[in-house]
């Protein structure tokens, strides 16, 4: 049974500025045979009092997770894959369609409640930074999560720490909200969970801050779905490395220049 954590309501009005169409926040929620949590992930991002467009990547589902979604097309913008190409390449694939102010990522299970995101995203729409990542950390290892995925968790946020000189405690947190026009500077080319150490590596290579906030969190089992695993490890820290000293390619940063256009809230 999930249980629905209330954010507090954030201290600044978040909608968009007079004279704009485009909505605060974008929200991107990559699913892969997710039929048993996708309708409540939906009906809870719906029910969030900011200005948002919600994206939903169908990543080829062969449960009836198309069949959910179907009665909310009406509200939300659906995308799919015929076949799974994974999570990195599912958020490549919905960026261009993203019109927010701001971009974060909702995995489609229960494992983050989406009522925090107003308080993620608020310090991007104060003007107050660019990149907030939701610590599942910030009072200890979370005892539901498994003893490798723990380990794997440490040695990453110490990779950043070391290779970047940014003391992050979760570097592989789902909640990831960056400015659009700075994600698309960042000319992503994940195709799977790499997403996650690309985004860090590339958001500090463009002189970012990354600030945390304390998020709740509640680690799903194998049994119950989870999809990633520690073996997706090596990868994670290849990526960190890899890109350590990149710099943003000049076609990228025109894609990033800013754009105005309708929202569905």
């Amino acid at each position: 049974m999930s249980q629905t954590i209330q954010a507090p309501t954030p201290n600044v009005n978040l909608r968009s500025m007079p004279g704009s169409e485009a909505p605060d926040v974008t929200v991107l929620v990559p699913a892969l045979n997710e039929e048993d949590t996708i309708a409540e992930v939906v009906d809870r991002l719906l029910a969030l009092p900011i200005t948002k467009q919600i994206i939903v990547i169908d990543d080829g589902s062969t449960d009836k997770t198309p069949q959910v979604l179907e009665k909310y097309k009406d509200r939300i913008l659906v995308l799919t894959n015929p076949r799974r190409s994974g999570k990195g390449a599912a958020i490549v694939k919905a960026l261009p369609r993203a019109e927010g102010k701001v971009v974060i990522i909702q995995d489609a299970d229960l494992e983050y409640s989406p009522e925090e995101i107003p308080k993620l995203v608020e310090p991007i729409i104060k003007g107050e930074a660019a990149v907030v990542y939701g610590t599942r950390f910030s009072e200890g290892l979370p005892k539901s999560m498994a003893l490798a995925n723990k380990t794997v968790n440490v040695l990453l946020a110490w990779t950043v720490r070391l290779a970047y000189f940014q003391g992050i405690t979760d570097e592989a947190t789902c909640y990831k909200a960056v400015r659009r026009d700075l994600l698309l500077q960042m000319d992503l080319q994940c195709k799977r969970f790499e997403f996650c150490p690309e985004v860090t590596a590339k958001a500090v290579r463009l002189g970012e801050k990354i600030k945390e906030v304390p998020i709740h969190y509640e680690a799903r089992s194998k049994a119950a779905g989870k999809k990633i695993r520690w073996t997706d490890a090596p990868e994670a820290f290849w990526t960190l490395l890899r890109y350590r000293f990149w710099r943003a390619p000049e076609a990228a940063k025109s894609k990033a220049q800013p754009k105005l256009n309708g929202s569905q809230s």
